[in-house]
């Protein structure tokens, strides 16, 4: 006996005894060892154990991943990834052909290769579980217990697995072959039927069962027919929860698996026969029974009804059994292809790999076989071909093709039975197919006809005698003889044309699904059940071969893997090995020639091409030589002609060899890079050293050489000067020694007698005057005393005089200097405007609320219910500073109420104090100087520390006047400051009025608090407060004031100080009075308010007079010879008195009689004005022109017309005087006698005596555009030169012209001219405004100008107005149109639109007409830009408009580019037209009707780059042209901005980097140039892109020019914090960056969290913040847009930091995170009742919770029975009742005496740690996978691993360690998890809402896990 039989070899062609015997013992030494693999070659021999083996845990998996064939012992394993690596090293599917006997473990093979490629894809998806879900279901629809097999397959299936280039599975298909649908009605003895049938029988509910009226197995005949319905090892119960689990992963819905269990159910009772229980498949019973009992078939002529024989019948009635069950299978197995398979793309350039495994039916003989059994054995023999042809035939073909030394291997070939069985003609199956499509063919005929065409041959055993229905076949694994009774009509597979009727009438959907094929669309029976011959269906055979030879092509386009499998014994026993069960199989298996053949041969071949290309690292050369490379090895390779031919090990050799230079090359190129990079730097660092030190080694040797004699000579010098200083220094000391003594002594002399003189005197003197004043000192005294008791006296009077004083008595006194007067009646009327009063007849008031007036916003009133809780005193005490109360005082303020960051406002709070004591009279009033009036005062108004100054003889009416008029100029001063220092002032009224006693006082604040409401409004944080406090204001000033405050809310803050008027009206809180004039001389008066605006007044005006055409009148202001137009908008209309008041007093006058008036003119016209819609209109606008006929010399033929419409007809002498003075100027009078005037207008009355006012209006319109103008001042800010930069903007109907001073027109602009307008914020330097950008065809103009908004808005009015009406387009691009209906025209051509019902523009075509041409057709509305206007565009507009194209390509265009800009991208003109027009837009490049917010632009701007890199240049080239040459402002800003999010989205290639860069560089001025460049430095140094376009933050940052992005962060502890993020902020970082804020120990175990309105999501840690935002608000909107059937729409989230992983948490070692996460984390988990506790642990954990609440507060014991939710889990919250809950915890909680609220949380989290389940994250799930469960259960993931927990009793049911965890996925709704073996582990199947969250704890336990074992 050879050595290597003694113990075994792993490959077989190693042996050295090379027979059968030594095949025999090899495989037997192996299998009693539990070896059950072994190699012949890259052919895996499989040996079943009958027993789990520990050889498919994950460590296996791990262990033969990424190995080549031969490192590692045989194993399954190998055999799969083989065919996973060559699928992605050859580019080449692959396909794996599993054979063997019935119970050779064909299936159980295939399933662990299934499992092994879904762990190696390594992406844990949901369709690799589902892929590997489809083997339950398929197992107990087509697998049974036989005799040899417990779990044998009766039907054959092909998984193809599908992956992506990556390696991934994407998705799969199964094939199904020949299911023996014979088993549902008939089983061998001791068989079962489809393990279906048993499951559904023991698993299902009762209540299910009950409904379908089913029993136990044993009460069916169909399940009884084998005297079996159990089987051993296999648990039914456990079995149909999988298969219910597996239904739910493979998108079975709950309907689908009930019609299924009413089908299985109505197969069972079919079985017995019993009609009554036939309503589970919704047929009639009657018509049941009628289809089972009778035939019906087609004469001639009619139709003849057959009773059936009882057998006929029993026979029928299986046939529609079998029919149901095989077409089911055939559903079931299409609904699982629709859930795992995924159709390739459309993209010709995808390419899809697969790898097929083939589990088919083993060869068959049994005592009795069948027709079922020549088909299973047909298809082994094709298989064995298959393998014949692949393992001896092609490859001893091509060695002698290639010319290869080899001596021919005999082979046992069984081409010869496939000649006999399918190829020759007349072969078997084709004579069962022709004896089949006789009508009178039976088994006895179809035998006879083998006999004779067959009986002679080797291969055929014809039967022994006539009367034998039994014949043989020689199959290659020896002779089978076959039963031919049943042939025919098995082969048939026909149903009779009533139970296709039956089933079409049935109500069953499920049913007719399963029959789809038999019924025809219309309901009628499918042609080929008809008694057509030519028409017949196709038999089941001939369906069979064409399955089989579509399989044979499939496998012949693959690489092949073989794996036999073979039987040790027929009892399925272990350890029990049968020698010639197990030598029959490895002779018919052509195991030993395989073996020579494999030992013998050269299984890798290369053509030299494909070796040089994979080899050339190893061969050094570029000549394919692999003498180089093999030298060294076993010489046993060959050469061929064009080939390689290599042994297996040579291969694996070369493959290990070619891996380990690979990764020497590669250390090579590192080394050598990272020595260049470092010694560039050294280079580069070193020159700049030598640099350094040569130029300071210079400098230091100049300075030396200066310095050095000078410092030589300085030091003899200075020590000579030193020696002669020091001699005279001496001599001179004692000189001055000598002398001063001397001095000294005699002043001191002089000095002594000085001071006795001085003493003798002063002690006299001060003797007398002590005496003098202890005299002064008394009478002093006596004087106090007397003028102390006269003030008392004085005092107590006044205060009886002030109390008898009423209340509007001293509202009067106050305002007694005021006059009465009327608003706009004072004076004489202005210039011009005097004979309007003349005539005029002024109307009586009316009282009209002016509420009812139209606002520009409308607030609603005060809810009082509301304004309860904004009480003055509480605003008081939550934003005073210091110690500032809310109540009345009169001393100064140290300091202002609010607190102010501007000094300026301190400083002017402070001052308006003063003001205030003064107004009120809590302030004595100042004194005037002497020559200063009471004018003069109110320039102390801005003066702070001037409390009195020395006054003299100023009147009380004086006094109050200055009070009054400092009111007045405080209100307005305050205007001026920030919005925060109003609520100052606000609150400093308040606080003066809140408990004042003095009266006066009182109602002076009162007064002071109504006029300031009516300037300017509070903040929002103030208004609410306000508003409540005016709730409780005196009698008749509550409403008022409120009234007032709504106003001045709606209408906006004033720009004036208040007028006199208004002083009136606060005296008698009525509105004011004003009067207006109109054109026609009639006065109006109506009641305005000190918040009403001109707006307002104009529609008041046009209701009461009828005006329909309201456009374009405003109210105009007149004083003396000025008169300005207020507008018809937001100008208030006292700003306007209040100016005119200004304007009497510069002029000397008296302010409360000024002379204004208020006139109601026609302003401006609209281009398409029409005088016939409004006669009242005409009328005003009629009397307006011939009004100014007086101020200007204009054609006399309006005298004539005006002579018309006054006197008609008549021409009398006396008519034409009053003509004359009504329209002729006096200076034309003077001109001209009054003679002449009178004859021309006579004359022209007589030629035109047919004009009327319309006339009159038309033609001043025409003359005199800019007559009926607006004016704007504009200052130039970009744009094309002009001659000033300051100019004044007139709007009219004709267009826009620019004026200098003089009225001089500096440009004209017609509406045909304007594309387009925008607004936008200007700022230089400090000072910010608003500009207005015009889009012209003549250039674009930035200008800032005060009134820009309103210049936009006209403008915009004006153009859409016109185009609506407009008949006028220009092409924008050339159509070319065969079809008549379309219309053709090229690029600037006009088209004349033509308006009609036959197309409308919402379809975006209108009719049009070609100039040039003259043809009409349909025209595209995005071809065509129409024009503003009504008449017909000039020829300069057109050819401006024609040449509107830039012709450059690099430069700022307003038309979408049709083609790339870069060559790569070329013939992509639809997607780059897809981000072109965006860009535009987002600009304002390109007017658009529907507004379109920035998200979605940047969407569609960015969203295809970051999945596409090729379009990331092209978004960078596009973006950078349209900032080029781009005058626009506007756009130019907006460009930028897209800019900025472009570069720190991904950066641009290598190629165009440094053009970007030179791009930002070159603009370094612009504000976001320097950013952009950082941006873009960054997104280089981060490598990763991002994946997802902006978020909604990101742009609304930039919009506001903020480059810098916060974010709020919310903390469980219900704290928040505003952190910093930017574009490349990771999560990991800003986990980083919250902890170091924090102060925490560490950032491990936390992450952030997004919380949207239905669920929390965890946030990966690699991934980009604001992608992971986005992607979760984008899911979010989608799905609640779906559920609502909304558009889209906001998405309101949350962004929290919490810990996930509790690894290594330990209470106390980091207080923060105890404080802030570890305590609000675990209590929520606590009080829901996750955790198992005591009583005595819930009391003491009570008592903490109390006292974490109220700290050391005992008095809120009584609470404890409200609040016991809060501390009790709130599933024991009955264990006791609330009495002695509360008594407990009392307890408790005084002996927890002396603890802090944070040692109390500290004390919970120590108490809670020591449980198991602390820190666990909890997941309560709908389990369906174990049935002895409950249906809910909760799962804990720890530290430990994954719990079940019972959620009522808080059992432990099962716990699985993360090392027992073989594999994990997700679903939707679903997560799946494999516990222990890939075969047999336990499966664990949970539906939760929070799938994502689980998966990422779980992924994260299961990483760190595994990261801590590699750490050990």
């Amino acid at each position: 006996m050879h050595p290597t039989s003694v113990n075994g070899v792993d490959d077989m062609i190693r042996l050295g005894d090379l027979n059968e015997a030594g095949l025999l013992r090899n495989l037997l030494v192996r299998h009693k060892d539990g070896i059950i693999y072994t190699y012949t070659g890259s052919i895996l021999v499989a040996v079943n154990p009958y027993q789990l083996l520990p050889l498919y845990t994950t460590e296996q998996v791990h262990l033969y991943t990424d190995r080549r064939l031969g490192e590692l012992p045989p194993h399954v394993f190998a055999i799969a990834d083989s065919c996973f690596f060559n699928m992605r090293r050859n580019k080449k599917d692959q396909c794996c052909v599993i054979s063997g006997e019935s119970g050779a473990g064909k299936t159980e093979s295939t399933k662990l290769m299934l499992q092994f490629l879904a762990a190696v894809s390594g992406q844990h998806s949901w369709i690799e579980q589902q892929i590997l879900e489809a083997n339950p279901i398929l197992e107990a629809f087509g697998n049974a217990k036989t005799i040899r097999n417990d779990n044998s397959s009766r039907f054959g299936k092909y998984i193809d697995i599908n992956f992506t280039k990556g390696g991934a599975i994407e998705g799969a298909k199964i094939e199904q072959y020949l299911l023996e649908k014979s088993r549902v009605c008939r089983q061998a003895p001791e068989e079962r039927n489809y393990h279906i049938f048993y499951c559904m029988l023991m698993g299902m509910p009762a209540e299910q069962k009950k409904i379908l009226s089913l029993g136990n197995a044993s009460e069916y005949n169909y399940l009884t027919m084998g005297n079996c319905t159990s089987c051993d090892g296999r648990d039914d119960i456990k079995e149909y929860a999988h298969f219910c689990s597996a239904m739910k992963i493979l998108m079975f819905s709950e309907n689908d698996s009930w019609e299924i269990n009413k089908l299985l159910a109505a197969i069972l009772h079919l079985g017995n026969v019993h009609f009554e229980e036939y309503h589970v498949i919704s047929v009639d019973p009657k018509a049941l029974e009628k289809s089972l009992t009778q035939r019906s078939f087609m004469t001639s002529r009619e139709s003849v009804t057959k009773p059936l024989t009882s057998a006929q019948a029993m026979d029928g009635k299986d046939a529609f059994v079998k029919a149901i069950y095989g077409r089911l299978f055939v559903w079931v197995v299409g609904k699982i292809n629709k859930a795992v398979f995924k159709p390739p793309p459309e993209d010709t350039k995808y390419v899809r790999q697969s790898i097929g495994l083939l589990d088919i039916f083993g060869f068959e003989n049994f005592n009795k076989n069948s027709f079922e059994q020549l088909c299973i054995n047909f298809a082994n023999e094709q298989l064995q071909q298959f393998f014949v042809k692949h393992v001896f035939k092609l490859e001893q073909d091509e060695y002698a093709r290639e010319n290869i030394v080899w001596k021919h291997i005999d082979y046992n070939d069984n081409q010869r039975t496939l000649d006999v069985l399918a190829n020759k003609s007349l072969n078997i199956l084709a004579l069962i197919d022709e004896e089949s499509n006789f009508p009178k063919g039976t088994d006895t005929t179809m035998i006879n006809k083998m006999n004779q065409v067959h009986g002679k041959g080797d291969v055929y055993v014809p039967p022994k005698n006539n009367h034998d229905t039994q014949f043989g076949i020689q199959h290659f694994a020896g002779v089978v003889h076959y039963d031919s009774k049943g042939f025919l009509e098995k082969n048939r597979d026909a149903l009779s044309t009533d139970l296709i009727q039956l089933v079409e009438k049935s109500s069953n959907k499920m049913l007719k699904q399963a029959f789809q094929n038999e019924l025809s669309s219309n309901g009628e029976i499918a042609s080929q059940l008809t008694v057509d011959a030519k028409k017949r269906a196709p038999t089941l055979s001939g369906q069979f071969r064409q399955s089989l030879d579509a399989l044979m092509k499939t496998l012949t386009a693959c690489q092949p893997y073989f794996i036999r499998c073979i039987k040790p014994n027929d009892f399925k026993k272990p350890m029990l090995f049968d020698r010639d069960l197990c030598m029959r199989q490895l002779r018919y298996s052509g195991m030993m020639e395989t073996i020579r053949i494999r030992k013998a041969g050269y299984p890798i071949r290369y053509t030299f091409d494909e070796f040089l290309e994979r080899y050339r690292v190893l061969l050094k050369s570029s000549l394919c030589d692999p003498k180089t490379v093999l030298a060294g090895q076993d010489g046993d390779w060959k050469t061929g002609k064009t080939k390689i031919f290599l042994k297996d090990f040579h291969d694996t050799m070369l493959e290990l060899e070619r891996m380990k230079e690979l990764n020497e090359k590669a250390l090579l190129i590192q080394r050598v890079l990272r020595g260049y990079k470092y010694r560039r730097q050294f280079l580069r660092q070193r020159s700049s050293a030598l640099v350094i030190q040569k130029n300071w080694r210079g400098y230091k040797g100049r300075k030396l050489y200066r310095l050095g004699f000078a410092r030589l000579q300085a030091k003899v010098r200075a020590r000579q000067l030193q020696h002669h200083y020091q001699q005279k220094r001496v001599a001179a000391v004692r000189l001055q020694a000598q002398t001063r003594g001397y001095l000294a002594r005699k002043e001191w002399q002089r000095k002594r007698r000085a001071v006795i003189l001085l003493q003798t005197n002063t002690r006299g003197m001060l003797a007398r005057k002590q005496e003098r004043r202890e005299e002064e000192l008394a009478a002093l005294e006596r004087q106090r005393r007397l003028h102390q008791v006269l003030q008392q006296k004085k005092e107590k009077e006044a205060s009886t005089q002030s109390e008898s004083i009423t209340a509007q008595e001293m509202v009067d006194d106050i305002f007694g200097f005021l006059p009465n007067m009327v608003g706009g009646q004072e004076g004489q009327a202005p210039a011009g405007f005097k004979d309007l009063e003349k005539q005029g007849e002024r109307t009586r008031p009316e009282e009209v609320d002016l509420d009812d007036l139209p606002m520009v916003e409308d607030i609603p009133e005060e809810d009082y219910d509301d304004l309860d809780e904004y009480s003055f005193s509480k605003f008081a005490s939550m934003y005073f500073q210091g110690a500032a109360t809310p109540t009345h005082v009169r001393q100064r303020l140290r300091q202002p109420l609010l607190y102010h960051e501007d000094e300026g406002d301190v400083v002017a709070s402070m001052t308006v104090w003063w003001i205030i004591l003064r107004f009120m009279g809590d302030l004595p009033e100042p004194k005037l100087v002497q020559g200063q009036g009471a004018r003069g005062l109110r320039g102390l108004s801005h003066m702070v520390g001037l409390d009195q100054v020395s006054t003299t003889g100023v009147s009380q009416q004086g006094k109050k006047h200055s009070r009054i008029m400092d009111g007045i100029f405080f209100s307005f001063f305050c205007c001026f400051f920030s919005r925060q220092f109003l609520d100052e002032i606000y609150c400093q009224i308040c606080k003066q009025l809140q408990e004042n006693g003095n009266r006066s006082s009182f109602y002076r604040g009162w007064i002071l608090l109504s006029i300031c409401l009516g300037i300017f409004p509070p903040t929002e944080r103030f208004i609410k407060f306000l508003q409540s406090f005016i709730r409780f204001g005196p009698m008749g000033y509550a409403p008022y004031c409120a009234k007032r405050l709504r106003r001045t809310v709606a209408n906006g803050v004033r720009g004036e100080p208040p007028s006199w008027l208004e002083l009136e009206a606060t005296k008698s809180k009525k509105p004011i009075a004003v009067s207006v004039t109109l054109m026609d001389s009639r006065t109006i008066s109506l009641p305005v308010d000190s918040s009403s605006t001109s707006k307002e007044i104009c529609q008041l005006l046009s209701e009461k007079v009828s005006l329909k055409d309201t456009f374009g009148f405003s109210l105009y202001v007149a004083i003396y010879e000025k008169v300005w137009s207020l507008g018809s908008g937001r100008e208030h209309v006292m700003d306007a008195i209040s100016q005119c008041e200004q304007e009497v007093k510069r002029k000397g006058g008296q302010e409360q009689h000024a002379p204004w008036r208020l006139y109601y003119r026609k302003e401006i016209f609209t281009p398409w004005h029409d005088c016939k819609e409004d006669s009242v209109s005409t009328d005003l606008i009629y009397r307006q022109i011939i009004r100014g006929l007086r101020f200007g010399e204009y054609k006399f033929q309006l005298s004539a017309k005006h002579f018309y419409v006054q006197h008609g007809s008549d021409c009398s002498l006396d008519n034409a005087k009053t003509v004359v003075q009504d329209c002729i100027n006096a200076s034309l009078l003077e001109a001209k006698t009054q003679d002449k005037w009178l004859q021309m207008v006579s004359t022209a009355h007589a030629q035109k005596a047919a004009g009327v006012k319309a006339e009159v209006v038309d033609y001043a319109r025409q003359k005199w555009p800019l007559f009926f103008s607006r004016f704007f001042e504009a200052a130039k800010l970009s744009g094309p030169a002009l001659p000033k930069n300051k100019f004044i903007v007139a709007i009219n109907w004709t267009g826009i012209t620019f004026l200098d001073e003089k009225e001089r027109r500096l440009l004209q602009l017609s509406y045909p001219e304007v594309t387009g307008v925008n607004t936008m914020r200007y700022s230089s330097g400090k000072t910010f405004g608003q500009s207005v950008s015009l889009l012209t065809l003549k250039g674009d103009f930035s200008l800032n100008a005060a009134m820009a908004g309103n210049i936009a808005e006209l403008v915009h009015m004006f153009l859409g107005g016109l185009r609506e009406r407009s008949q006028y387009a220009v092409a924008l691009q050339e159509v070319n149109q065969d079809d008549p209906t379309f219309l053709s025209f090229k690029k600037g051509e006009l088209i004349v639109l033509i308006k009609d019902d036959e197309l409308t523009v919402g379809r975006g075509w209108i009719k049009g007409k070609n100039e040039r041409t003259g043809k009409t057709g349909a025209v595209p509305i995005d071809a065509i830009l129409v024009l503003p206007t009504l008449t017909k565009p000039t020829n300069e507009v057109m050819v401006i408009s024609k040449n509107v194209a830039p012709e450059r390509l690099w430069v700022k265009s307003r038309e979408p580019i049709k083609q790339p800009l870069l060559k790569k991208l070329a013939g992509n003109s639809e997607l780059i037209l897809d981000l072109c027009l965006p860009i535009l837009k987002y600009m304002g490049d390109y007017p658009t009707k529907q507004i379109q917010s920035p998200l979605e632009l940047t969407d569609q701007i960015f969203g295809p780059a970051t999945k596409d890199e090729a379009l990331r240049d092209e978004i960078y080239c596009q973006i950078m042209k349209q900032m080029t040459s781009n005058n626009n402002r506007f756009s130019l800003e907006q460009g930028w901005q897209l800019l900025w999010l472009c570069c720190g989205l991904f950066p641009p290639s290598q190629s165009l980097l440094k053009h970007t860069q030179r791009f930002l560089e070159s603009r370094r001025r612009e504000p976001l140039a320097p950013d952009c460049l950082q941006r873009l430095q960054g997104s280089l140094r981060y490598m990763k892109p991002r994946k997802l376009p902006p978020h909604q933050v990101e742009i609304d940052a930039i919009q506001q020019n903020s480059t810098q992005i916060f974010h709020k962060v919310h903390f469980p502890n219900d704290m928040e914090e505003i952190f910093e993020v930017n574009t490349s902020t990771r999560i990991r970082d800003l986990c980083q960056t919250i902890s170091t804020k924090l102060q925490l120990v560490s950032s491990d175990g936390f992450s952030i969290f997004v919380k949207t309105p239905d669920k929390v999501l965890s946030l990966n840690d690699s991934d980009y913040f604001f992608d992971s935002l986005r992607q979760i608000t984008d899911w979010s909107k989608k799905a609640k847009s779906v559920k609502e059937g909304g558009g889209p729409m906001n998405m309101s989230y949350l962004v929290f930091f919490m810990r996930k992983l509790w690894f290594n948490v330990s209470p106390g070692r980091d207080l923060e995170a105890d404080l802030i996460f570890h305590y609000p984390q675990e209590l929520p988990k606590y009080l829901r009742g996750y955790h198992r506790c005591t009583k005595e642990d819930m009391v003491n954990i009570g008592a903490l919770l109390f006292r974490v609440k109220f700290n050391n507060d005992k008095t809120q014991f009584v609470l404890i029975p409200k609040m016991l939710k809060d501390l009790v889990p709130n599933d024991m919250l009955k264990a006791m009742s609330t009495t002695d809950w509360q008594k407990n915890i009392v307890a408790a909680y005084n002996k927890q005496a002396s603890m802090t609220s944070e040692e109390a949380s500290l004390a919970f989290l120590k108490v809670v740690c020591r449980w198991p389940t602390f820190g666990c994250a909890f997941f309560e799930v709908k389990q369906t996978s174990d049935p002895n469960f409950p249906d809910i259960v909760r799962i804990a993931i720890s530290k430990q691993g994954v719990s079940i927990i019972h959620p009522k009793t808080k059992d432990v049911l099962a716990t699985h360690p993360f090392n027992r965890i073989a594999n994990w996925c997700s679903g939707s709704t679903y997560f799946h998890i494999t516990v222990g073996n890939l075969v047999k582990g336990n499966k664990i199947l949970c539906e939760t809402s929070l799938v994502k969250t689980f998966i990422t704890v779980l992924f994260v336990c299961l990483f760190l896990f595994f990261l801590l074992l590699t750490c050990n």
